[in-house]
């Protein structure tokens, strides 16, 4: 596979995969991407570097990627983050009134035309003396919410979802999410989804044999809040429960770290109306949800 190139952004051609589309199209007519995302970047006169999630379906990605772009909003120490376009307020605010509710989000659509993205100005700032600050690095930020039966599917079936594509192409960092839950329980699917993933990526901007993957990369052990030892230690959780994994990322990633992460302090289990056992956040409390974009955006150039 050829790696994919930055795209020239102009307001007709998708900021994603590059189509040049007609003037009145809302989204890309190959990826699905919105061509506001090219409008905004225009408006800022920067290109801006994409920092994708990826992951399986029900590994948390919307609860993830709701939670930080909410700290995010927040400023946190030396970070400020504004939002370019109301669409990019959705996800965040979703989250929030869902978890309020005691409730979880939605499963993200398998369509891409109907996925959630987002886009971010980050101003990482240092200290100046007397309190006042200085912009030490700025960066405008791209982040989809995409489903994970349709990363499953391009898995299975390459090229099927030409954005997944384009994304990984593109995208200058990269998080993954692992369910921590499945991989102590012994269940080796997750394992073998990030195993596929990263082989994926490997084939599409890998080098040759000794020239190994330079994208940082941030391998985040999901839902480690009902798993205490993944936040001991989360390299060691990974060897001992997602092996292959770790061993492909010695062996292949030039630039990873693994960190475990939690939204939810404590959740609980209701019947539907159909007897289906449905899950509910008792409490929000989020640990290290911050701590793999802020390691990937430090690396980002």
């Amino acid at each position: 596979m050829s790696v994919a190139t930055e795209p020239v952004i102009t307001e007709q051609t998708c900021l994603i995969c590059g189509l040049e589309n007609e003037p009145e199209s809302m989204v890309c007519a190959e990826c699905f991407a919105p061509m506001e995302l090219a409008v905004q970047a225009i408006r800022q006169q920067a290109v801006p570097n994409i920092i994708s999630v990826f992951g399986d379906s029900n590994v948390g990605k919307t609860v993830y990627l709701g939670m930080l772009l909410d700290i995010l909003s927040k400023h946190p120490e030396d970070l400020t983050a504004v939002a370019k376009g109301v669409y990019s307020i959705d996800l965040q605010a979703s989250l929030v009134m869902h978890l309020a509710m005691r409730k979880f989000p939605p499963k993200t659509p398998s369509e891409p035309d109907h996925w959630e993205w987002v886009y971010y100005q980050i101003t990482q700032e240092r200290a100046k003396g007397r309190g006042r600050k200085q912009p030490e690095k700025q960066c405008d930020l791209i982040m989809p919410d995409l489903a994970g039966e349709a990363l499953a599917a391009e898995l299975a079936e390459p090229r099927s979802f030409q954005v997944i594509v384009s994304l990984l192409g593109i995208s200058a960092g990269i998080m993954v999410l692992v369910d921590t839950l499945q991989a102590r329980s012994g269940n080796a699917y997750q394992d073998f989804f990030a195993l596929k993933l990263l082989s994926y990526l490997d084939d599409i901007v890998g080098g040759t044999r000794k020239q190994k993957i330079r994208k940082p990369i941030a391998i985040v052990l999901s839902k480690a809040d009902q798993c205490e030892e993944a936040f001991d230690d989360p390299e060691r959780f990974a060897k001992t429960n997602l092996n292959r994994l770790w061993n492909f990322c010695y062996t292949r990633l030039e630039n990873f770290q693994f960190f475990a992460t939690g939204v939810v302090g404590a959740q609980g289990y209701i019947l539907d109306e159909d007897e289906n056992r449905v899950a509910i956040p008792l409490y929000v409390e989020p640990r290290n949800v911050l701590e793999p974009f802020r390691w990937v955006f430090s690396r980002v150039s």
